[in-house]
């Protein structure tokens, strides 16, 4: 990037020509676009046009791929209509009916579920692997093998994956390697310049930032991404023009938000550590020098009675989503990982005593006041 990360946010695309030169790009609500002869309309088809129907392309889902990229120090991306929908073009732009995937165990729910039920019944093949033993990984290696599955910081215990490890493996093995970038955002972490060939966000979260939306974004190298974007054209998971705007306008204030909330995670974080019937605190010390992340996972005692915990949080909002401006709380046991088999839950730590706090901006104070207060209304 050539610009300082909080330039970029608001510089880093170049606005396409337009004939009115607003400041901020219209809404082209739009459900396509029109042309004043057939030659105009058959230029379109030779590369002369860029917009012809908005399942295709429209200026507002373009901008949104484009301005994520350039966060990601990628050269494309493509906007879709969730965090699922890029999950499965970026899988789709790499794999298909015959292929093995591996990914991480500990991924969110909905991706696991995708990747071991859909993606299974379409002839796709995953294992799912502990991550945090690479050589394990490298030992489920088959000769159908084509991709390598992860996340930069995985939901819901904020495990930090070693991406540098990951890229070295998949190069001996001539894979390909996708990321989940939700968490950390390119704020905290950018994989594509680490050498990841494709990185996917719930842009529903941190990229949009105020919980009105619901978009994702895959970007990454730019023969992958052209794969990708035709996946979501062919298979109609676009994102509507008005979401897009959206997202773009709540991508502005990223840097913003997410060194606000990070800055009062690590402080919950740090209290929550000295709270003896909080048994474990799960939270990213090793991510960035400019912050840790916005979520915090914590194991409370089983002294506490987790109904009456969630009852006692006031102003704080029990939601199965994360990373709007306010903060919520979430049972990853009976909403986000809900799909995992109960034995899968068991091993990799999600018990019913686990909650998953996405920290937002409010006072530090504040926030901390709250859970302890919540916690000490719920001693048995």
């Amino acid at each position: 990037m050539g610009k300082r990360f909080e330039t970029e946010i608001l510089h880093g695309v170049t606005k396409k020509n337009r004939i009115i030169t607003s400041k901020v790009t219209p809404i082209y609500q739009t459900s396509a676009f029109s042309f004043k002869d057939l030659d105009e309309l058959e230029g379109f088809y030779h590369g002369n046009g860029r917009y012809l129907y908005s399942r295709v392309s429209n200026p507002n889902t373009d901008e949104l791929g484009d301005a994520v990229a350039v966060l990601e120090g990628a050269p494309a991306g493509v906007a879709t209509s969730s965090g699922l929908s890029a999950i499965l073009a970026g899988v789709l732009a790499v794999v298909k009916s015959g292929d093995h995937i591996i990914a991480a165990d500990d991924l969110y729910g909905g991706s696991f579920h995708m990747l071991k039920e859909e993606l299974n019944e379409l002839g796709i093949e995953t294992t799912f692997v502990p991550f945090s033993d690479l050589l394990k990984v490298e030992s489920e290696i088959k000769e159908n093998t084509k991709l390598l599955y992860t996340e930069s910081i995985t939901n819901p215990l904020l495990r930090v994956e070693n991406l540098n490890e990951v890229v070295k493996l998949a190069q001996k093995h001539l894979l390909f390697t996708l990321v989940d970038n939700t968490f950390a955002t390119p704020y905290h972490c950018q994989p594509y310049l680490l050498g990841i060939d494709l990185v996917v966000h719930s842009a529903t979260k941190y990229i949009g930032g105020h919980s009105d939306v619901t978009v994702g974004v895959v970007v990454g190298r730019a023969d992958l991404i052209d794969r990708a974007r035709s996946k979501v054209v062919n298979l109609g998971t676009n994102v509507s023009p008005f979401e897009a705007w959206l997202t773009c306008r709540g991508l502005k204030t990223l840097a913003l938000r997410m060194k606000a909330q990070s800055y009062n995670a690590k402080k919950l974080a740090e209290n929550l550590n000295e709270n003896p019937s909080v048994e474990k605190v799960y939270y990213p010390l090793d991510v960035a020098d400019n912050g840790y992340g916005a979520m915090v996972t914590i194991e409370l005692s089983k002294k506490v009675d987790i109904n009456q915990f969630f009852r006692s949080l006031g102003w704080v909002k029990i939601a199965p989503t994360l990373a709007g401006v306010e903060t919520t709380v979430s049972h990853p046991l009976t909403t986000s990982h809900r799909s995992l088999p109960k034995e899968a839950c068991e091993a990799l730590g999600i018990t019913q005593e686990v909650v998953r706090i996405s920290v937002g901006i409010e006072h530090e104070e504040d926030i901390i006041l709250q859970f302890e207060q919540a916690i000490e209304k719920s001693l048995l």
